[in-house]
């Protein structure tokens, strides 16, 4: 059962204590998200726990199931929401927490039938929201058996989902950057490997470009693997 009255104010200050510490990891995205809710799940003394980040890359967006432990597989597939759907859509829409004590009963919760067959009761759903009051997406906790949920768990929900957004989006952040010096660097490395076919083999700019791509086509490899080969054996032969 979730963090009950007499012991909330330590559950509540360790279980708080271990989601920041989890969450200011340096963890790729991937695992950031799994270690976020399987720590809140853990901190809430809930059954299940699920994220779900908008992907701002669809157009119109949709929101997408990121990370949950649970086990069931058909929870885990393509899972993909409309902004105004269901009552992740509503939490995420209107940037507001929502409590529901009974799933099987709200009209608002559409998949009733996982909810049975994964025994879900109630639920609280908070909006992973940034400073700039941006909502990026929602984190949900169900319990196994009707449960009304106390001003600290859903201070601490709140909290974790504050703490969560902004790891969330640093890591974004991290990944793009990353991604980006990686894509200069190959740019990099591909220019140099040319101007050394065009050295060596007498080729034009646009030649050794055509030849890369052809190598890299026939080797089932990447443009930037065929540079670097070049590069080495370039290397090799001036020593």
């Amino acid at each position: 059962m979730p963090i009950q009255n007499g012991k909330s104010n330590d559950k509540y200050i360790k279980a708080l204590t271990d989601i920041s510490r989890a969450i200011t990891s340096d963890l790729f995205l991937e695992d950031l998200l799994k270690l976020i809710v399987m720590v809140t799940a853990k901190g809430m003394d809930v059954d299940i726990c699920s994220l779900w980040l908008v992907d701002e890359d669809e157009d119109p967006p949709k929101i997408r199931l990121k990370a949950t432990q649970a086990i069931a597989p058909e929870y885990l597939e393509n899972r993909v929401l409309e902004l105004n759907e269901g009552v992740v859509g509503h939490v995420v829409t209107n940037k507001k927490a929502l409590c529901i004590k009974n799933v099987l009963r709200s009209r608002r919760f559409k998949e009733k039938a996982m909810a049975r067959k994964l025994g879900l009761a109630s639920m609280l759903g908070v909006p992973l929201q940034l400073q700039s009051e941006k909502v990026i997406g929602a984190l949900n906790c169900f319990t196994s058996v009707p449960y009304e949920f106390t001003n600290t768990e859903f201070n601490l929900m709140n909290a974790v989902a504050n703490q969560a957004a902004v790891a969330i989006r640093n890591t974004e952040l991290i990944v793009r950057t990353r991604v980006i010096e990686e894509e200069l660097e190959t740019r990099k490395m591909v220019e140099r490997a040319k101007e050394t076919l065009m050295q060596k083999r007498s080729m034009s700019g646009k030649e050794a470009h055509r030849w890369m791509q052809k190598q890299s086509m026939d080797s089932r490899k990447s443009l930037r693997q065929i540079a670097e080969a070049i590069l080495l054996a370039e290397d090799l032969e001036r020593e």
